[in-house]
């Protein structure tokens, strides 16, 4: 199942399915099928940095409320 792939094996793997889908040798079904695949991948990987900036937001939201303005 593709939710339980990381960031980079989702990305290597999204490559590899470009790289399939750009030779142009698969039949309608294949292509489809790798379509599919494509996509749910994509949706993944967006999932996925959107977690990661969010928690980043938070991060940096909480480093910039602990300082205290100087003047």
């Amino acid at each position: 199942m593709t939710s339980e792939l990381s960031y980079e094996q989702a990305v290597a793997r999204l490559k590899e399915v470009v790289e399939k889908l750009e030779q142009g040798s698969l039949d309608l079904e294949e292509s489809l099928r790798l379509f599919e695949e494509g996509v749910s991948l994509s949706r993944l990987c967006d999932e996925k940095l959107r977690v990661v900036e969010a928690r980043v937001q938070v991060l940096v939201e909480k480093s910039a409320g602990g300082k205290e303005d100087a003047s």
